[in-house]
């Protein structure tokens, strides 16, 4: 993962990371995760403790926010391809 990657998630927990990631990717956004080592070895998240940051190259973080905006207004579900 390059460091200039763009936040666009903050997941809460791993089933929401792995849905999250897999949409983005299935649409042609490449994904990548930081901060997931405390959340494994500690197996909870409370407060943003052991949250999981979901990142993309930013050539694709509109499209991606785009995206995961429509699926908030229930436009689009997580396990749906654009």
């Amino acid at each position: 993962m390059n460091d200039n990657w763009v936040v666009i998630y903050a997941a809460q927990g791993e089933a929401d990371e792995q849905q999250v990631c897999a949409f983005l990717e299935a649409n042609d956004i490449p994904t990548a995760v930081q901060g997931e080592a405390l959340r494994k070895t500690h197996a909870f998240v409370l407060n943003g403790l052991g949250e999981v940051l979901v990142r993309v190259p930013p050539e694709h973080a509109d499209k991606a926010r785009n995206l995961l905006e429509r699926v908030d207004r229930g436009e689009l579900r997580l396990d749906e391809i654009d």
